[in-house]
C-alpha cells in the first residue's frame, strides 16, 4: 500500500508532542508532593490554640463488629494527611482480638460532624511476625502483654509509632516502638532505664500509669512522651486534697533524651461515691516547639461502681520549667513544674455526656483556615461507657 505524501511530517510532529508529553509528566512528578511531603507539611503546619468550638460528635456503637474484630477502646488517635484517613488504636490487652488499630474516615467541616466510617484494621506484629499476646497466653507464647495507649504517624516517613503501658505484674515493661504501615515491627525505641520495671521496690512506673501520651514535635525532630501518673519515686497518686507531679519527656530521634519536665496533676476534682477515683494524663499533642495540648483525665465511681469522667483540656508551656532529666526523685527536689493554661472544663460543656478520652489529633484546616482538633473516647468495652469522636474548631490565639 502507498504511504500518504505527508506521512513523515506526521511522524516528525508526532514524536515531538510525544517528547513534549513526557516531559510534563516528568515535570509533574517532580513538583508533585510525595505522601511523606504531605504528612511532614501537615506536622510542620504552625499551631495557635486560644479557644475552641465544638463542631460535632460522632459515636461508634458498642461491641461493633468490624472485619472479625469487635470495636473498643479507642485510646490513641492520629490524622494521615496524605491519604485523607485516620488511625485509631485499641487498648485491647489482646483479650478480645489481637492488639490492633483502625483506618478511618471523618467527614466534619465547620457546618457539623456528619459521619464516621471505619475503613480496616491492622494488627501490631512483634519481632517475630506474630501477634501480641494476651495474659492467658502469655505463659506458652512469650513476648509483651500490650496496653497501647497512644499511636502517632512519623512526619519524616509515615510510619506508625506506638506506646505501651505493659505490665507490671508480669514484669514488663512500658515500651514505645515503631511500625510499618503494615503493623510489623521496625524497632525499638530506647526510653531509659528510668522507666524500667523493678519488682524488688517501689520504683520506676505503676502498672496501668504509664505511658499514656505520645507526640511528635511539629517538625518530626524530637518525640514528646508522657507519663500517665507519678512514677513510684516521685510521690504519691493524685488524690482530692492534693495533685501529683508526672514527668513528660522530649527525645531526639536515636532515643537520647533532649529534656524532661514535671507536669502538675490537678487533684481529683470529685469525691468518690465508690471505693476508687483517679486524675492522670491521657494525652498530649504537640502545639510548637515549647507548647504541647494535654488531657486530664479524672475517673470517678459513683456507688453503683459506674464511672464518670472529669475532663480538662490544658494548654502547657515548657518554656522556664526545670529539666529534671537527671533528677532521681520529685519528692524532695527542687524544681519549676510547667505551666498550664486551661482551655476547656467539659463538666461545663455543651455535651450531655462526656467519657473517657484518650486520644487526641489535629486534624485538616477548616475552610476558614483554622485547625480542627479530634478527640477519642475509650469505652473500656463497657455498656455504661460510649466510643465517641469530638471534632472541634480551634481558634487562634490573639496575642
Amino acid at each position: 500500500m502507498s504511504k500518504h505524501p505527508n506521512t513523515h511530517l506526521n511522524r516528525r510532529l508526532y514524536r515531538s508532542w510525544q517528547a513534549l508529553i513526557l516531559f510534563v509528566l516528568a515535570l509533574s512528578a517532580c513538583s508533585a508532593p510525595s505522601q511523606r511531603d504531605t504528612q511532614a507539611a501537615s506536622y510542620a503546619a504552625a499551631h495557635s490554640v486560644g479557644s475552641l468550638r465544638l463542631i460535632g460528635e460522632q459515636r461508634i456503637p458498642l461491641n461493633q463488629p468490624f472485619m472479625d474484630t469487635i470495636v473498643g477502646g479507642l485510646s490513641g488517635l492520629d490524622y494521615d494527611a496524605a491519604t485523607d484517613t485516620w488511625l485509631a488504636e485499641s487498648d485491647d490487652r489482646s483479650e478480645v482480638n489481637p492488639a490492633r488499630f483502625y483506618s478511618l474516615r471523618l467527614r466534619y467541616d465547620l457546618n457539623g460532624f456528619d459521619s464516621v466510617e471505619l475503613t480496616g484494621v491492622t494488627f501490631f506484629r512483634q519481632a517475630d511476625g506474630s501477634t501480641y499476646p494476651s495474659v492467658a497466653t502469655f505463659a506458652k507464647r512469650g513476648g509483651d502483654v500490650p496496653d497501647i495507649e497512644s499511636i502517632r504517624l512519623d512526619p519524616h516517613d509515615g510510619s506508625v509509632w506506638y506506646s505501651s503501658e505493659g505490665y507490671r505484674r508480669l514484669g514488663l515493661a512500658p515500651f514505645v516502638r515503631q511500625a510499618g504501615r503494615d503493623g510489623g515491627l521496625l524497632r525499638n525505641f530506647p526510653v531509659g532505664a528510668m522507666f524500667a520495671i523493678d519488682l524488688r521496690g517501689e520504683r520506676g512506673p505503676r502498672d496501668n500509669l504509664s505511658f499514656e501520651g505520645l507526640s511528635f514535635s511539629p517538625d518530626g525532630r524530637y518525640l514528646w512522651l508522657g507519663m500517665e501518673a507519678p512514677l513510684y519515686q516521685d510521690g504519691p497518686l493524685p488524690t482530692v486534697q492534693a495533685g501529683a507531679m508526672a514527668r513528660v519527656t522530649k527525645y531526639e530521634r536515636d532515643g537520647a533524651m533532649a529534656a524532661q519536665y514535671a507536669y502538675p496533676l490537678d487533684p481529683i476534682p470529685v469525691a468518690p461515691g465508690g471505693r476508687y477515683a483517679d486524675n492522670g494524663l491521657s494525652e498530649i499533642l504537640a502545639v510548637d516547639d515549647h507548647r504541647l495540648l494535654a488531657i486530664e483525665r479524672a475517673g470517678v465511681q459513683d456507688k453503683q461502681g459506674i464511672f464518670h469522667f472529669h475532663i480538662r483540656l490544658y494548654e502547657m508551656d515548657v518554656d522556664g520549667a526545670s529539666d529534671i532529666r537527671d533528677v532521681d526523685t520529685l519528692r524532695t527536689s527542687r524544681f519549676t513544674p510547667v505551666a498550664k493554661r486551661l482551655l476547656l472544663d467539659f463538666d461545663h460543656g455543651q455535651l450531655e455526656m462526656v467519657d473517657n478520652l484518650e486520644g487526641m489529633a489535629w486534624g485538616p484546616r477548616l475552610a476558614n483556615g483554622h485547625d480542627s482538633l479530634v478527640l477519642v473516647s475509650d469505652n473500656n468495652f463497657t455498656a455504661s461507657q460510649v466510643t465517641q469522636l469530638l471534632v472541634f474548631e480551634v481558634l487562634p490565639r490573639q496575642d
